[in-house]
């Protein structure tokens, strides 16, 4: 495999970038090897500058469902952008893409479009705050949540990749209002709503984790945080940005039939482009200004093409038997792989929700934060670099989710798990 190109873009982009790229997972450190840049994507695939095509399981950390590139889409960003990237004012998308994603989403009865999904999740828990006038926001450890300062605490994605506990620059005044509690810890999670002094206004959830790995809730776990948040007069707020559109029309929500008071979205409702969204029950969301006093606004908010790119694929998504077909080949796929894990004895746990899952390298269940540091992050660093050298694309970090896009065939598939077998031999080694 070529990696001169690579090299040298890499080489240059750390004298004038920090750490050479522009989110830190990208820049492969916990996997032992330096990151190739990438120059087109089609279907399944990406191919980098040096020419290597890899299939592909990042799948730009799950908003391409479709796979890349797909016909629709491009159709749909390319008629849009004839009359205009930005307009800065409103246009007849928003209100197309609004109405389809209040129709899918069940608890989403107004919504409100921003850039990405972090500002998604910091204007809902401002939201929240504003609705309930509590301060304490009580997220759960190992869940992701963006990059703003009331997340960074014990958070997942890059943050437990690179090894870190939060981030300075976050001053103490705001990490005193954010309470981080185990995931899947019903005993903790009841004795920490139930205390009176706290004075929480939410709970932000990702009712899938998919940031410290894929990790699904317990059985009864969703719906007893749903029952306390309801019974105490918190805003309970699911950040379905990676499930949200992947796991069903109405994603997490939908499949697991827990309605929260808030949503946020992100990646599969832009297509691919940047968006985020938060929306909800309408009595919240109509504190939002101008309608209420609670502030939040964006240049780019609701921009064009990001719309135009979200209504091409929820088309395709909508259509009869596009989920079954989806999670019917992820299971299979799931399965193979697992069989392949148990005849090599390497001790592995593999998670699964819908098209997203993990390969854990741990012998016991993956449940929460603490489980899933236990996984072997140098075991699944030499399994990464093996199957990279096969072609295969995989996340650069053992806390990530693989997705299975509709673009992926069996034939696909079968490549891939006939390549972890030969790694899988290789771990025992």
């Amino acid at each position: 495999m070529k990696t001169e190109l690579s090299a040298q873009l890499f080489t240059q982009a750390k004298a004038l970038i920090p750490g050479g790229v522009h989110s830190p997972v990208r820049a492969c450190r916990s996997v032992g090897c330096d990151p190739l840049f990438v120059s087109k994507a089609s279907g399944c695939t990406i191919t980098d500058v040096d020419g290597n095509t890899f299939l592909d399981f990042v799948g730009s950390w799950g908003p391409m469902i479709l796979g890349h590139a797909h016909p629709e889409v491009l159709d749909a960003i390319r008629q849009t952008a004839l009359d205009g990237t930005s307009f800065g004012a409103s246009s007849p998308l928003e209100v197309e893409l609004a109405t389809q994603v209040c129709a899918a989403v069940p608890s989403i009865d107004m919504v409100r479009f921003v850039s990405s999904g972090t500002e998604a999740t910091m204007s809902a828990i401002r939201l929240a705050r504003g609705y309930t006038g509590r301060k304490v926001v009580v997220k759960f450890d190992g869940c992701y949540h963006g990059h703003a300062d009331s997340f960074l605490v014990k958070a997942g994605s890059g943050v437990i990749t690179l090894g870190i506990p939060g981030s300075p620059g976050v001053p103490d005044d705001i990490v005193r209002n954010t309470l981080s509690i185990p995931y899947n810890d019903v005993a903790v999670l009841e004795q920490t709503l139930r205390d009176p002094s706290l004075d929480v206004a939410c709970v932000i959830v990702e009712p899938v984790a998919g940031n410290m790995g894929v990790v699904a809730p317990k059985p009864g776990f969703l719906r007893v945080l749903r029952e306390l948040t309801r019974e105490l007069d918190i805003v309970l707020i699911f950040d379905e940005v990676i499930t949200g559109f992947r796991l069903a029309p109405g994603g997490a929500q939908e499949h697991f039939g827990i309605l929260p008071d808030l949503t946020c979205l992100g990646k599969i409702i832009g297509g691919g482009l940047p968006v985020g969204a938060y929306g909800g029950r309408r009595e919240i969301m109509s504190m939002v200004a101008p309608e209420g006093p609670v502030y939040q606004a964006g240049t780019l908010s609701g921009n064009p093409l990001a719309m135009a790119a979200g209504l091409a694929t929820l088309r395709v998504v909508r259509r009869p038997g596009f989920y079954e077909e989806l999670n019917e080949k992820s299971a299979w796929f799931g399965a193979e792989l697992e069989k392949i894990a148990a005849r090599s004895s390497v001790p592995t746990t593999l998670n699964r929700v819908g098209s997203m899952m993990t390969c854990f390298f741990a012998a016991d269940p993956v449940v929460d934060y603490a489980s899933a540091l236990r996984a072997d992050a140098a075991r699944y660093g030499q399994h990464y670099r093996q199957m990279l050298a096969g072609g295969i694309w995989l996340a650069p970090s053992q806390f990530e989710a693989a997705f299975v896009s509709a673009a992926h065939s069996r034939q696909h598939l079968q490549q891939a798990l006939d390549l972890a077998e030969l790694s899988f031999k290789k771990l025992m080694d």
